[in-house]
Order: structure tokens, then sequence, then C-alpha cells
């Protein structure tokens, strides 16, 4: 039996918040925040951006004179040499970006001092979408505890705010819920909401909370279903939020843990070797107009009410309709109203999980690619910040710069079949004094492709430098010769890797303008392998790609075929590097040596411990494995705490028909036992069953 703890309310009394839809097209600063003063770090961006732009010229020069023909181009090659300039621009902003960074870090920073009493009110919120229900109430019980454990835990409510769309899954998340909180007693302040529609999806969600039950709440911290926080890091973004009264976001840096396939255990290594470097570089030339990434953030939340309401863009999916990434967006507008938007990349504390293997992350990438492509309809918004907009070219850059390689190697193609097959015109119809002799130099060509690699490599080399010099990360990765190997095998694999994603990602930006839209898949984060035939069909073609190219360039030229080598490699291996990708056994035997090691793997952090004990406690109570309507037929006191949640029916206007309500209420009619209504039941026709409180008595009517 499920305890229903005397039916208590699963939410409070509303205190609304009016959350207006902002007007992209206009906007008055008296309409926003009076910020106080505060320093612009324009050193750090000066250093940044006019380093980028010196190195993207000096790369353009010698790019030009390598393909220059006596000091003359052909359309091709100035093709190329653009190409080449546009890629070479976004390497090199990472590379001065992360150089800051990597200067800002080598300095001892003391430690900052624990927060005092809060004053203030937070809402610790947890959007859900068809997740595992044992692993989100551990991670929301684990959390509460943690902060529990401070002192300061009556400051903090919890809220479970679902948009689940599948039956099992809503039912499984009101069985978890009944459950902790009969566990945690009556002081527990703890809330679930489920909203029958997934209007605007995770925004509409955190939308739907804040004009509902904002105004009882100053901050409200964002999580996601993967995310971790410990009580210490919690306490420190709200003291920080209560020091800072022109804040309106602040944004931990997240760690990834609990990784052991291959794939993710590389990107947790990457993440945690490499990552603080490349965020303590953005957020020191950033600064107050930082960006926002959707979860371990904290929010002023009547800020975010009164800035952050967004409109339907013009036009169908995937450019119009909702905004799909709405953090950048919220991000921006809650800065064009005044409100500080920064990162704290050195607060410890803060953590996620990754997809398994390099399907999984495709899959959501995938969605990523719409939703930044879709800002460039949101980058010229009125009163928009420099700083906001340059966040918005440098999401949508980061997806239009796999086309723009992918291009760059057919122009360079072209350029060497031109060369090979095709006969100059050494004597042009205008007059010369000497013949034009074509000239490729190699040894600039060379010097050029070792200042790439170097400028694309150096972020990984500044991060390797700082976790050799620290003493604790070099001994939790198991010592320098290890920390060394482990990069190498991070940075060769990453290698494959690129060639395959500049392909499934050049694939998503055509198919978006297209005009194709992407779905809203929940991510699967359990670790995990995927049927070898469904990774043979994802690459296929890539293999098939990668053949044909390697056979044409050793064809055309030896030389064309070793400059191409390391991306018709990727692309051949296509399927077993995707396959290796998932594989459990093969990250946990590089654990075994020692390898891909980081610290919070070493010693796992005592939250990640006991989020991993709640879980196994609630999969032993078979949250997620019950049937949606077998578990409520069973179990009356689930049933009467289904039915006190379920929101007030609203009346339906005349005419209009449900049909989904009406086919099940008819099914049911009919069904002579509750396991023939599941059986009869559609997937919506038992989400409109379970919504209506009429139907519920009646399944629970019948017999089993």
């Amino acid at each position: 039996m499920t305890p229903v703890a005397s039916l208590a309310p699963a939410v409070p009394p509303e205190a609304p918040l009016a959350m207006p839809v902002q007007d992209l097209r206009r906007w008055s600063p008296e309409d926003g925040h009076r910020e106080g003063p505060h320093p612009t770090p324009w050193p750090a961006r000066l250093f940044v951006f006019g380093a980028a732009a010196l190195l993207t010229a000096y790369g353009a020069y010698e790019m030009y004179q390598v393909v220059s023909v006596a000091g003359s181009a052909t359309w091709l090659q100035l093709l190329l040499l653009l190409l080449f300039t546009l890629n070479f621009s976004w390497i090199a902003l990472a590379f001065t970006s992360g150089l800051l960074g990597f200067v800002a870090l080598l300095r001892q920073r003391r430690p900052a001092p624990p927060p005092g009493p809060l004053t203030s009110r937070t809402a610790v919120v947890m959007p859900v979408y068809n997740e595992a229900t044992a692993r989100t109430f551990a991670a929301i019980e684990a959390i509460r505890e943690s902060i529990e454990a401070t002192g300061q835990g009556a400051r903090f409510d919890y809220w479970v705010l679902s948009d689940s769309t599948q039956s099992d899954a809503w039912i499984a998340e009101e069985r978890a819920y009944l459950t902790l909180r009969e566990k945690l007693g009556p002081g527990a302040r703890l809330y679930y909401r489920h909203r029958p529609k997934n209007h605007h999806r995770k925004a509409g969600n955190i939308a739907d909370f804040v004009s509902r039950w904002g105004g009882h709440y100053d901050h409200m911290l964002v999580l996601d279903a993967d995310s971790l926080m410990s009580g210490e890091c919690v306490l420190r973004l709200a003291a920080a939020m209560e020091a800072d009264p022109d804040a309106g976001i602040i944004q931990s840096l997240p760690l990834i843990i609990n990784r052991n396939t291959l794939f993710a255990r590389v990107q947790q290594f990457a993440a945690r070797i490499y990552g603080p470097v490349i965020a303590t570089g953005l957020a020191l030339w950033s600064g107050r107009d930082g960006n926002y990434w959707g979860h371990n953030a904290i929010i002023r939340t009547r800020a975010f009410a009164a800035h952050c309401g967004l409109p339907d863009l013009p036009g169908k999916p995937p450019f119009g309709g909702h905004v799909l990434s709405h953090d950048f967006v919220e991000a921006a507008l809650i800065r064009r109203a005044g409100w500080g938007v920064y990162m704290l990349p050195d607060l410890a504390g803060s953590y996620e999980e990754s997809p398994p293997s390099l399907i999984d992350i495709a899959i959501r990438d995938r969605r990523w690619a719409q939703g930044n492509l879709q800002h460039a309809r949101v980058i010229g918004t009125a009163g928009l910040r420099l700083p906001s907009r340059q966040h918005f070219a440098t999401g949508i850059a980061s997806y239009v710069a796999s086309p723009l390689w992918a291009a760059q190697l057919v122009v360079g193609v072209a350029l060497v079949l031109q060369t090979a097959y095709i006969r100059p015109e050494y004597f042009p119809s205008e007059f010369r004094l000497y013949p034009i002799w074509p000239r490729f130099d190699p040894v600039r060509a060379l010097q050029l492709f070792g200042l790439t690699m170097g400028i694309l490599l150096a972020p990984k080399l500044f991060g390797l430098i700082l976790g050799l010099l620290d003493g604790a990360v070099r001994r939790a990765s198991g010592g320098a010769m290890r920390l060394v190997l482990s990069a190498l095998i991070e940075t060769l694999l990453s290698a494959l890797i690129a060639p395959i994603a500049m392909l499934i990602q050049s694939g998503s930006v055509l198919q978006i303008l297209l005009g194709r839209d992407t779905g809203w898949n929940p991510q699967r984060r359990d670790d995990g392998s995927i049927p070898f035939r469904d990774i043979v069909r994802r690459h296929r073609w890539h293999a098939i790609l990668g053949l044909v190219t390697g056979a044409a360039a050793f064809a055309i030229a030896t030389s064309l075929f070793l400059w191409m080598s390391p991306t018709i490699l990727g692309l051949v291996l296509a399927i077993p590097i995707s396959w290796a990708s998932g594989q459990l056994a093969w990250g946990l035997a590089l654990k075994r040596l020692g390898l891909l090691m980081t610290p919070e793997e070493r010693v796992p952090p005592p939250i990640a411990l006991r989020a991993k004990a709640l879980e196994a406690e609630n999969a032993a109570r078979g949250f997620d494995d019950a049937d949606a309507i077998g578990a409520l037929h069973a179990d009356p006191a689930l049933r009467e705490g289904h039915l006190a949640m379920l929101p007030p029916p609203s009346a339906r206007p005349r005419g209009r028909i449900d049909p989904d309500r009406t086919l099940a209420e008819a099914k049911l009619a009919e069904a002579v036992s509750a396991a023939e209504a599941a059986a009869w039941l559609t997937p919506k026709e038992r989400m409109a069953a379970l919504h209506d409180p009429r139907l519920v008595e009646t399944l629970a009517g019948l017999p089993e």
C-alpha cells in the first residue's frame, strides 16, 4: 500500500507572479532594473577578441600565401581561403578565451569563507519529463538531506515539476512522491505538480511554476533530472544572490560524474580536466553579461517573471514556434532588463551526468542544433547587450562550423583535382613579362597546419598542465603518467569521433534548413549499449563515405590521402567507434587501469554516494516497474492520492469533444477486467482516462 500522508495537499496555496510575454522588437531601458555600478571586464574582452582577430588575420594571410599563384588566386582558392578563415576564427577565439582562463587558474585562490545565515527563501525545482523515477527522487532527496545538514534547510522548499506524457512515468512519480513525503514527515516542504499538457516543454514547465507559486520565493534553484548539488554549493549560490541585489542569474559549473561507458568517461574526463579552463575564461570576459545553461543555477524569481516570458516566434518550427533553447534567451532578456548574469566556475559541489554513447549524444545534439540555429531569429532582439548577441552567435557558429569544415574539405579536394587533372594556363590573355607558374608552398602549408593544430589542442594542454601542477588532481587521476596517458587517449578518441560528429551535425543543420522539426525525447541517462543493428543503420553511410573518399584521395594523390587520413580513418571506423563508445566493459577496463580517472571518481562526493544508495532503495520498491493502470487498480491508497493531486476539472466547451477521453470511456465501459482495459487503451487514452476522476473510479470498479 502506498502511504498518502493523510492526503495533505501536494502543492501549497498559489502565490501568482505576472509573467508577461516579452516584446522582442521594442525595448525601453526605463522598463528594466536600475543596476548599480559594476566594473566591465574590458581588458579581458580586448585580449580575447583582439588576440583572436590578430591570430585569424595571420592565419588568413598564411593561407593566402599557401594557395596563391604568383600573387593572385582563383575563385576556388579564394573560397578555400574564406572557409579556412571562418573555421580558424572559431578555434582562435576558443584558444584566446582558454588562455585567459589558464592564466587566471595558475594563480592560487583563497577559499571563500562559509556563507552566513540566509534571510531569503529559495525553491529547489526539478523539472522531469518521462524520467526514471528511482533516480530523480533519489536526487531530490539527497539534495534535500545535504541542505538540511547545513542547518539552514528551513529556507528551502523542494518541487518536482512533472511534464511526463507517459502514464507509467506519471504514476511512478506519484508513488515515489507519496512515499517520500510520508518518509520525511509533515515538515518535508516537498511538493509535486503534474501538468496535463507539456505546453512549451521545459520553459513552459518553469513558467507555469513561477506564474502560479513564484510569489512564495525570492529565488529558485533550477535543476535537471540528472543534477546533483551539495548543500554547501546551494547555500553559496543563495548567499551570492543575497549579497548581490543586482544579480538575476548565477550559474555554477556542473562537473560530469557517475559515468562508466567508454564515451561517457571520455566526456567526464575532458569536462573535469579541460572544462574549468574554458569556463573560467568565459566567465572572466563575460563578466555580468554571462550566459545560462538551463540548470544548476539560481535565479531571482521576480526578475525572471517580469522579464523572461518567452514569445512564440512567427512561423512554424524549426525556426518558428516556441523557443527551443530557452536558457540563452532567458539570460539575454534578464540581462537586457539590467539584471546581472554571471558564472562562479570555481564553486564546488555542482554535478550532472552525460549521455552514455555517441548515438545518444547525437540525438540530444540534434535538438540543441535546432535550438541554437533558431537563435538567428532572436539575435536581433531590441535592447540586447552586445555580449548576449555574442553568446547567440557563438551557439550558432558551433553548429555551422561542421558544414563549413565539410565544405573546406570538399573545396580542398577540388583544388587538388584541378592541380592534378587540369592543365594550368601559363600565359594568360593579358600581357605579362613572365609566365604564371602554379605554386603551392608545402613548407608554409605544413607550418600553418602545425599552427592550426596547436591552437586547436592548446585548451586541452592548458587543462593538462593545471592538472599536473595540482597535487590533489594529479594523484586522484592516477599520477602524472596516467594523467598524461589519459589525455592522449581522450585526444585520440576525440579526433576519431570528430569527423563522425561533423557529418552528423552537418546533416542536422541541413535538415533544419529544409524545415524538419525535431521531437523532444527524454534523454537516455543509464549506462548500456545500443543494439548493433541500430548502430550499423545510423553509421553505414558515414563508413561508405569514408571508404569512397579514401579510395578517391589515394587515386588522386598520395599526399591528399595522407592529408585527409585522420578524417578518412574516423569515418571508415564509424561503426566500431560508435559501438565501442557505448560499451560499459571498455569504460570499466580503463577505470581498472586507472585511466580517464577524475578526482570525483576516485573519491566520489558524499552526495553522489547518498543518491546512489537512495536510488537502489527506490529501485527495490519497483516505482518504475509497475503498469500505471495496474498500480492504481491494486492500491486504493495510491488511487486516493492520485485523485487528490489531480487539478480541478476545467469546463468543456459545448461541441468540443476530446476523442482520447471519449474512446477511453467507451473502452472502460466495455472492458470486463482492469487487465483488459489496460490492454485496450492506447497511451493517449490512458493519459486521458487517468486525468478524469470519474474514469479512474470506473477503472477501480473493474475486477482484476
